[in-house]
């Protein structure tokens, strides 16, 4: 069947050999001097994934320490802003508060929105798996005939707040559902955009959990603002090569407006403020039959950018996943796997990435 991203067990599967994979290369990873087009942040985080901006200050829910982290460029580091999440995966700053979203897990906490202001700590406000076992959004077979989950049920992997005028609440992109919900300020979650399924290159015909949904699940991973004011989604397709999507949607009404496609495993998306459109690739350049004791991990992962004329460019950063465009350059959480891979703690960041690091595709 095509994964449905459980936590992120499925796009760290390939890295399952951490122990075995080479040390860094000298050099091989950015670093922060002057004039680097891709400048470090902030580090020593645990393997980063969601990354918010608001007020001169970047958050980041960190996967591996289940804490969420401020951080102001050129401060003493990073400082806890919210902690005790079970995996947190997705954040975001609003003018008042903090909006965190947790992985499928066990037990509670798990695959649900938390809401913390300052001084007051965070507390659940929407249970997303309970909407995933009573709406179902994508219409898929969910259990077999022994009671088990056929694949990832809900598992929400960002969210982004609302902006007014129509907008919800918040916006969640669930991973597991194959929907992006919208979640009302009391708590009430509805299924607002489900992609398609996709059904092109290698995804035609492709098995899945029944054989009414052929096909590789669209799996929405990332949420931005773009300056036209619309949502804009990544879609994992199955992490098929070239099959990965964005879907242009609009906040309100839920309307596909554009889909643009070619991506191999999007994981996270951002707009600048010209239209262009950003996607991270959390694992490309990673060998066809996965890592061995060569393989270097800082060569692993891209930032993809699509230029308003379609034009399209890459820059190398070593496993990005959450995507912001804040302060009028685009930033990314990098070595975002870099725990769950090889189980070393602490090697997370937040970087800046010019647009001098992007080079034309060949």
């Amino acid at each position: 069947m095509t994964h449905r991203l459980r936590a992120t067990s499925v796009i760290t599967a390939a890295l399952a050999a951490g122990a075995c994979l080479a040390a860094p290369a000298a050099g091989a990873a950015p670093h922060d001097e002057h004039g680097d087009p891709v400048r470090v942040v902030a580090q020593g985080l645990d393997d980063p994934i969601g990354l918010s901006y608001r007020n001169g200050k970047f958050y980041a829910a960190e996967n591996a320490s289940g804490e969420v982290s401020g951080v102001v460029p050129g401060g003493s580091g990073p400082s806890v802003r919210a902690a005790g999440f079970t995996a947190p995966t997705g954040v975001d700053r609003t003018a008042t508060e903090l909006l965190t979203v947790t992985g499928e897990g066990e037990g509670p906490g798990s695959s649900t929105l938390h809401v913390s202001s300052p001084g007051v700590g965070p507390r659940p406000l929407a249970d997303l798996a309970a909407h995933e076992l009573a709406e179902n959004p994508d219409g898929q077979r969910q259990f077999d005939e022994a009671g088990e989950a056929l694949d990832a049920l809900s598992n929400p992997f960002a969210v982004l707040g609302g902006r007014g005028g129509g907008t919800a609440y918040a916006y969640v992109a669930d991973a597991g559902a194959n929907a992006v919900l919208s979640v009302d300020r009391d708590g009430t979650v509805r299924s607002f955009f489900v992609p398609d399924l996709v059904t092109t290159g290698a995804c035609e015909g492709a098995e899945n959990n029944d054989p009414e949904h052929a096909g590789c699940d669209a799996v929405p991973t990332g949420l931005a603002w773009g300056p036209d004011g619309n949502l804009y989604v990544s879609g994992l397709s199955g992490e098929v090569p070239g099959e990965g999507r964005v879907y242009v949607v609009d906040p309100v009404s839920g309307e596909l407006l554009e889909e643009v496609s070619g991506f191999d495993g999007p994981t996270g998306v951002a707009v600048g403020d010209d239209g262009a459109l950003y996607v991270s690739e959390v694992l490309a350049g990673l060998p066809p039959e996965g890592p061995g004791p060569d393989t270097d991990l800082t060569a692993i992962g891209r930032i993809v950018r699509v230029d308003a004329d379609g034009q399209r460019s890459t820059a190398r950063v070593t496993m990005p996943l959450g995507l912001r465009w804040a302060d009028g350059a685009l930033h990314a959480t990098a070595r975002s796997l870099w725990a769950a891979a090889t189980g070393e703690t602490g090697q997370g960041q937040v970087v800046r990435v010019d647009a001098s690091a992007f080079s034309a595709e060949d």
